[in-house]
């Protein structure tokens, strides 16, 4: 079991939890599906949003772990499209609550 914050959390648990938040693996085959639909070639979409063909190329590939807001903003504006916050609809779990949930699963065992 992974050790968070010095908690054990169940591998299923933690799995899952990490699949609920965007990626930017997720969000870089939103952009290379949009600008594949547009058209446009790599160097072009780079040019337009002001960001390198690198930065793209690797946002595209999910070969980049961090990329600042501005950047990702620059690149969806120049595709027609925009992140959106919003209320979820179903609260995620914290971390507290899912350690709690394992507890209370652990306690069943015995």
């Amino acid at each position: 079991m992974p050790i968070i914050l010095g908690k054990k959390l169940d591998y299923k648990k933690l799995a899952w939890y990490i699949r609920q938040m965007l990626s930017l693996s997720t969000i870089g085959d939103e952009v290379a599906a949009r600008r594949k639909t547009l058209g446009l070639s790599q160097a072009s979409l780079a040019k337009k949003s002001f960001v390198s063909r690198a930065t793209l190329d690797a946002l595209e590939n999910g070969r980049i772990s961090e990329l600042g807001l501005s950047k990702i903003t620059k690149i969806l504006s120049a595709l027609g499209m925009e992140l959106k916050i919003q209320e979820t609809i179903s609260r995620r779990p914290t971390l507290e609550e899912l350690m709690e949930e394992d507890r209370n699963d652990q306690g069943l065992d015995r």
